[in-house]
């Protein structure tokens, strides 16, 4: 079996950000938001490395990894568009948004396009209600949103 550059640099982090959380009780989740802060996901050979060094089992790692919607096993696109489904957003028209990406990229929530341009993903709360319904697009929480703001958030990020 022939390793990659890629897999070794990639072990090389996750082990780096063992290391610095070392010692530390309920190390799980802040290394699992590190790993993802610096590679952009958490990736399946992170599963059985964090078990082992955490001394817990593999089902502990990937349920933890699984139950929390941030954490991605595989990489976002190079936009990632986040639609609210809380109550506030779901009152003024967040399922016309997420008809809206769904229509206008192609992808359903919690997928990725395949030219790897836009990932879209559904959250149930921005903090945003009062400017409901909203969308988080790289980080940047955008209110009152409407199906016409999105498409052309969309298409800038499918086009770039």
């Amino acid at each position: 079996m022939t390793t990659s550059v890629r897999d070794v640099t990639t072990e090389a982090a996750i082990n780096a950000i063992v290391a610095a959380h070392r010692g530390q009780r309920g190390s799980l989740l802040p290394i699992l938001h590190a790993i993802q802060a610096e590679l952009g996901y958490v990736p399946q050979e992170a599963i059985a490395l964090l078990a082992h060094e955490l001394n817990v089992s593999r089902a502990d790692v990937h349920g933890v990894v699984s139950f929390y919607h941030d954490f991605r096993s595989e990489p976002a696109g190079r936009t990632t568009v986040r639609i609210c489904r809380a109550e506030a957003c779901q009152a003024l028209g967040a399922d016309a948004l997420v008809t809206c990406a769904r229509d206008r990229t192609g992808v359903s929530l919690g997928e990725t396009r395949a030219d790897g341009s836009v990932t879209v993903e559904q959250v149930f709360c921005l903090g945003n209600c009062a400017l409901a319904p909203s969308v988080e697009v790289n980080g940047e929480v955008l209110g009152r949103m409407s199906a016409d703001r999105l498409r052309s958030v969309l298409d800038e990020a499918v086009s770039s």
